[in-house]
């Protein structure tokens, strides 16, 4: 976590307390109890020292295979808020559940509205200021939702648009590997005419002006691989 005290713009907050046997114990008056359990053992210790500089926040640090249940909130990494959210799914609805708040480097649209829709709680950057982090924990420790402002517009924005259908997703893929019209028409067996139209389709989803920029914002959001294949790609641009 970065130690300044660089505010960020007003986090955005949704939800409500009672949420899966939760109650909030900081509605209540209460220490808001958190166990840290993130994968990278820097990273949690960080985390717990800043967060017990706080007279409102109890901290624990998990070690492996520990129970994570029993806190208030619990705070992962990426990979392990999403095998936590799965396992929760099969829980029973009268078991009391922690909080989940997920602390990581991963920042794409795509990365962050699949967490949310999971079921995750809260999701924070690592270059985070330690302030926000305190923020976050208190949020969800009253029972409600957190993500910072900007990373809120991210999702939001994600929502508006009307999801790729499987062809768009395919002629997406090889457009990142800079193919013409052609060359997917001949890669998909469709006519260069329908290509064209999967194309325009993208740009319309997208927000995108040309086939470069759809790819850029295509891999910002994680929906294709690192957009390694520029060059390539800027010489079929003009390909239409």
């Amino acid at each position: 976590m970065r130690l300044d005290s660089k505010s960020w713009p007003q986090a955005g907050t949704t939800g409500s307390s009672g949420q899966n046997g939760y109650n909030g114990a900081a509605q209540h008056g209460e220490k808001v109890t958190v166990l840290v359990a993130h994968a990278d053992a820097i990273v949690s210790a960080g985390l717990a020292a800043l967060l017990g500089a706080n007279v409102d926040v109890d901290v624990r640090v998990a070690s492996d295979g520990a129970d994570l249940h029993g806190a208030d909130v619990v705070i992962l990494d990426h990979k392990a808020g999403m095998e936590h959210m799965r396992h929760a799914v099969s829980s029973h609805h009268g078991d009391t559940q922690p909080r989940v708040l997920i602390v990581t480097q991963l920042d794409r649209e795509w990365e962050v509205r699949t967490a949310m829709m999971a079921g995750v709680h809260g999701y924070l950057l690592q270059n985070s200021p330690a302030d926000q982090l305190l923020t976050a924990v208190r949020t969800l420790g009253r029972g409600m939702r957190y993500l910072s402002a900007d990373l809120s517009r991210c999702v939001a924005d994600s929502f508006t648009r009307i999801g790729l259908t499987s062809r768009e997703t395919d002629v997406l893929q090889l457009l990142a590997q800079g193919q013409c019209n052609k060359s997917i028409a001949r890669e998909l067996g469709i006519g260069v005419g329908t290509v064209k139209t999967h194309v325009k389709g993208l740009f319309d989803k997208l927000g995108a002006t040309a086939r470069t920029h759809a790819v850029v914002l295509a891999t910002r959001r994680g929906l294709v691989g690192d957009y390694s294949n520029t060059a390539a790609a800027a010489r079929e641009a003009s390909q239409h």
